[in-house]
């Protein structure tokens, strides 16, 4: 490829136009013979800075967001991750021909995954993209972000294209939508499921964190597009606007949706009856889901199956096969018929939904296990304490990735605001599978064990080191420890 081809829109000198590219990235330790360097700010630094060791690793052009003394060619562009995205998506330019964005606070994991085996069942090749990887037929291939960095992104998209994937359940993170590390992307639809507390460590603030989920809509998404939001959340008059000055159609789905109208809902045990009404048609279904936060995960990735152009009757007949997203309110094992489950909850909204959604499980107790991760938003761990102990009637606080913080530091801030609430019984165990083998050997007949916070992980992050860890294993230890 040549320069001018993968800087189509911003080459403003003509002497590079014909210099030979043979890749590009923003990270100079990845940069080989003839590749592009992008510097960054911010990441890793002043990208900048790295130009002298790109340039030794074989980088032949410098992109940048201002001029400097450079060694090499350099081009000035006023967005450079922007201009990245888009390099990348000219340098792979194949992608699935039906994409689907998801963004929100919660529910995105479930909704890609719902997405993509609706799509499954209507005979299509399908994929989903995001917190735990990449989903297809060939198996998981598990990433470590919801929402890849560009050059990832697009040589993901370009390889799934490559093997015949031709429908495509993304996640969009926030922050990778401010990053622009979407931008390039093809979209045909995208959705909006909830908005609440999270990543107030990255985001100045609440309106900060809601205009970069909007920038899905209003820059990303192509006017005429449907955009499919959970009208029952409590920001779904404010994304409804969102979706309408930006020109696109909305397609509300829930109790108050104008598209697909939830009619009455019957939870059972584990799972629930619905009553839909789409287009003037009503369907009778069984969820094979518990919970209100996963019908409205299912209904968000029906009306972006539709939008899509699936033909409703079997768009709604294929959520009765669905079955939920790894770590997200996961059966794992029973004692005294006491069902334990790993869940992903690790924001306040989340954690207080999953706790709502197995209380009409238990007779008797709901147990908790939960932490907070460190060098992240600290305002929510004594939030998600008084959650736990309004919620739960034990409540252990435990660790969960506390990265460069002192772990008891992290457990005294969640402990706090679980004191605060008064009710329950609370417990301090910071060694995570010691708290989980407590909360296991307490289960009696009639209770029910959340273990929440790090759902399909498999390491614990202490330090800059990341420890095996799977709460899925260790509660199967834990059960074998102490049979029924």
């Amino acid at each position: 490829m040549k320069l001018f081809e993968l800087l189509a829109d911003s080459l403003p000198d003509a002497s590079l136009r014909d210099i030979d590219v043979a890749g590009l990235g923003a990270d100079s330790r990845a940069i080989r013979e003839g590749f592009v360097f992008f510097a960054i700010p911010g990441f890793a630094g002043d990208g900048l800075s790295y130009a002298a060791d790109a340039k030794a690793r074989g980088a032949v052009v410098v992109v940048a967001p201002r001029e400097a003394e450079c060694d090499l060619p350099l081009v000035v562009v006023a967005d450079v991750r922007a201009a990245l995205a888009r390099a990348a998506a000219r340098f792979y330019p194949r992608q699935p021909e039906t994409i689907a964005a998801v963004t929100g606070t919660s529910g995105k994991t479930s909704v890609v995954a719902f997405l993509r085996q609706i799509w499954l069942e209507l005979g299509l090749r399908a994929a989903s993209l995001g917190t735990v990887g990449v989903v297809d037929d060939a198996g998981s291939h598990y990433g470590s972000l919801t929402t890849p960095g560009p050059v990832e992104l697009h040589r993901t998209l370009d390889e799934l294209a490559g093997r015949g994937v031709t429908h495509l359940a993304m996640e969009a993170s926030s922050l990778g939508i401010g990053q622009r590390r979407l931008d390039g992307v093809r979209l045909a639809a995208a959705a909006f499921t909830n908005f609440s507390r999270d990543h107030l460590d990255h985001h100045r603030d609440m309106e900060d964190y809601f205009a970069a989920k909007a920038r899905l809509f209003d820059t990303l998404l192509g006017p005429g597009r449907s955009a499919v939001y959970d009208a029952d959340s409590e920001v779904a008059a404010r994304v409804r606007g969102v979706i309408e000055a930006s020109g696109l159609k909305p397609f509300g789905v829930g109790a108050k949706g104008e598209a697909i109208t939830l009619v009455s809902s019957r939870p059972r045990a584990l799972s629930t009856g619905l009553r839909l009404s789409y287009a003037g048609a009503e369907y009778e279904l069984e969820l094979p889901l518990a919970g209100s936060f996963q019908t409205a995960n299912a209904l968000v990735a029906a009306g972006l199956a539709i939008a899509c152009g699936g033909e409703p009757a079997r768009v709604f007949a294929a959520l009765e096969k669905l079955q939920g997203a790894p770590g997200r309110l996961e059966l794992v094992g029973k004692r005294f018929d006491a069902p334990v489950f790993v869940d992903y909850a690790h924001k306040p909204d989340a954690l207080e939904k999953v706790l709502e959604t197995v209380r009409p499980l238990a007779r008797g107790r709901v147990i908790v296990v939960f932490g907070c991760g460190g060098d992240r938003d600290r305002g929510k761990r004594p939030l998600m304490g008084d959650i736990a102990a309004r919620r739960a009637d034990v409540v252990i606080v435990t660790d969960d990735n506390p990265r460069g913080e002192d772990p008891a530091s992290i457990r005294a801030a969640i402990l706090a605001g679980a004191r605060g609430a008064g009710a329950g019984e609370i417990f301090e165990i910071g060694d995570r599978r010691e708290a989980i083998f407590a909360a296991v050997s307490q289960l009696r007949a009639g209770d029910v064990l959340i273990v929440s916070g790090k759902g399909h992980e498999t390491g614990q992050i202490v330090g800059q080191v990341t420890i095996p860890f799977s709460d899925h294993a260790a509660v199967k230890a834990a059960l074998q420890e102490y049979p029924s």
